[in-house]
């Protein structure tokens, strides 16, 4: 494969797939792995493809999804660089449940299932990366469909520019990261929704200009999330 440069290695090793993977394993892994380009709009594999690879973005951002069987396109996910994909299925050896999809143009690490199974017969840590792996996706499974069901839209919205925010608490300005049709899927509404939502949080301190937010205070945004429709704080959940 291609040399990763600094920054690329840096995001390889903040993945959840190879951070807890020993930097001489690594190297070795890194070594049979391939690097590839997709440019926005490219498609990386589809529903349906036999799942060969599992991936870790370096640069970029792609999306996840389904065709439901009424034709309709579902976002499944949205990862952007640091974030890993497709290992579960991979290593199952079934076929991709979701199409991928560049956002951005990207940059991605491709890791051959073969690869990996030769690595676990000599090198039983790497099992404990790939159970790490697999069980943050369904943690962030669980905790997607755990906000569809509790939260308001204007919630998710809220949850989803404070997991932008560069800082945790006090003022801040960031860009979105990809255009609002994206997010209003991503986020499981309808684009009036999204803008709705948007209006919504002025009240809040967010303000947007196309694609620039400015946020007066992120923890004003955390109090709302975790408040009810009525304004009272949320029960704690046993």
């Amino acid at each position: 494969m291609k040399v990763l440069s600094p920054a690329e290695l840096k995001m390889a090793k903040r993945s959840v797939l190879f951070a807890n993977v020993p930097d001489q394993m690594l190297q070795d892994l890194l070594r049979k792995c391939y690097k590839s380009s997709c440019p926005r709009g490219g498609t990386l594999f589809v529903q349906g493809d036999p799942a060969n690879f599992m991936y870790v973005i370096l640069q970029g951002c792609v999306k996840l999804t389904r065709i439901t069987p009424g034709g309709d396109e579902v976002v499944v996910a949205v990862y952007s660089a640091g974030k890993s994909f497709g290992e579960a299925i991979a290593l199952k050896g079934g076929k991709y449940p979701v199409t991928v999809e560049a956002v951005q143009d990207s940059v991605l690490l491709q890791v051959e299932t073969r690869i990996v199974f030769d690595t676990l017969r000599h090198e039983p840590d790497l099992a404990v990366a790939m159970l790490s792996s697999t069980f943050s996706h369904l943690h962030e499974l669980v905790m997607e469909i755990e906000n569809l069901k509790a939260l308001t839209g204007a919630q998710r919205l809220a949850t989803f520019l404070i997991s932008l925010a560069p800082v945790d608490e006090g003022p801040c300005s960031f860009v979105l990261p990809y255009d609002k049709i994206l997010i209003a899927k991503r986020l499981g509404m309808k684009p009036e929704s999204l803008s709705r939502s948007f209006a919504n949080l002025r009240a809040h301190g967010v303000e947007v200009q196309r694609e620039a937010v400015t946020v007066s205070e992120i923890s004003d945004l955390k109090v709302f999330v975790s408040d009810d429709e009525t304004g009272m704080p949320k029960a704690r959940r046993s």
